[in-house]
């Protein structure tokens, strides 16, 4: 069967190559793939900066924005043929550690995770793969064109699920959310926020194309000003950082009102230097209870979470958010941005 792999660590080995069939012992659930979401990290790996092969491999089967369809399933796992389903990324360790012995997988101390398409197991971007049923997630029927937006949304859930864990610890009613960034986890965060009865406001830098529209359905707000000015006259209670830049991150960590909860959920470029008044920081972040906490991952509560969510979402919307798709013949072309992508899918499906 075809799948898209890398040789990790090395640049330009990105191909649709022919691997074997999985085996019963990489899942007992048998998946027909239907469609791969490709996002950062994917394009990280396929630059050769980051990934790892499975042991005794030389490649990578890439993906873990999954969407399949089970073709067969045991008896007494819950699935049936012609469920809906996404995998699940990360795997607990092997030790395991206090986290991952209890659920916590996307909180491991140790780093001896694994995870499919990035790091030690091959991902879900082949025609058939196979999951463990304890480690799918069945989708409403409805969500079969969006249905690989799944694992972005667990990432938002989770960082949705950090701010109120945190909010909780003394009397909490957040009125006001900023979201930094536009692109699929800004906006999901933003559908997230606005589920919750919040006012949204998301701030990106583009000001045509796509994005101002799909903030301004949800019945959100967009701007497009300085991060500084924006954050500055909001004040918000809540900031949802999906942009990685330093700016951004520092302006978010600067501009919220009194036990205002900053969480950053994107992941900034190393070496990239900015000059800031510390002290005015830390002062502020002392003196208003404030909290500035970073996430990543997500563990079974929020792929659940993540789902529901989605069956609540307007679907002509979900369907906006993705702006190419792509047949796996040609996935490299999933891999080259384009100035008005939010999400790029690869159909693994189409002949």
């Amino acid at each position: 069967m075809r799948a898209l792999t890398v040789v990790p660590l090395q640049g330009d080995s990105l191909d649709v190559t022919d691997v074997p069939e999985p085996g019963p012992d990489t899942g007992d659930l048998l998946v027909d793939g239907v469609a791969l979401g490709v996002c950062g990290t994917d394009r990280e790996i396929a630059r050769g900066e980051y990934g790892w092969a499975p042991a005794g491999h030389d490649r990578l089967v890439l993906g873990h924005e999954s969407l399949g369809r089970v073709r067969e399933a045991p008896e007494g796992s819950g699935f049936g043929a012609g469920d809906l389903v996404v995998g699940v990324v990360r795997r607990p360790d092997p030790v395991p550690c206090g986290a991952c012995a209890r659920g916590q997988f996307d909180m491991c101390r140790n780093g001896r995770y694994t995870e499919r398409g990035i790091k030690e197991r091959d991902g879900y971007g082949s025609e058939r793969w196979r999951v463990e049923h304890e480690f799918a997630v069945r989708l409403e029927p409805g969500l079969a064109d969006v249905g690989m937006l799944l694992e972005p949304t667990t990432v938002v859930a989770k960082a949705w699920d950090q701010v109120e864990r945190i909010g909780a610890r003394s009397w909490f009613d957040p009125r006001t959310v900023l979201v930094t960034g536009a692109g699929p986890i800004g906006l999901l965060a933003a559908l997230l926020g606005v589920q919750r009865g919040m006012e949204v406001h998301v701030l990106d830098r583009v000001t045509d194309g796509p994005k101002p529209q799909l903030v301004a359905d949800l019945g959100a707000t967009y701007h497009s000003d300085p991060a500084d000015d924006v954050a500055g006259k909001l004040r918000p209670d809540v900031t949802i950082e999906a942009t990685g830049a330093v700016s951004v991150v520092v302006a978010a960590m600067a501009n919220t009102g009194a036990y205002g909860i900053v969480c950053l959920t994107g992941v900034s470029s190393r070496g990239r230097r900015l000059t800031i008044d510390a002290g005015s920081l830390n002062r502020e972040i002392v003196l208003d209870n404030d909290v500035v906490v970073g996430s990543v991952n997500a563990n079974l509560a929020h792929y659940a979470a993540a789902a529901d969510a989605l069956a609540k979402a307007d679907l002509d919307w979900l369907r906006r958010l993705i702006t190419r798709r792509v047949p796996l013949q040609r996935a490299a072309e999933a891999f080259q941005p384009q100035e008005a992508d939010i999400k790029v899918v690869i159909d693994l499906s189409a002949a």
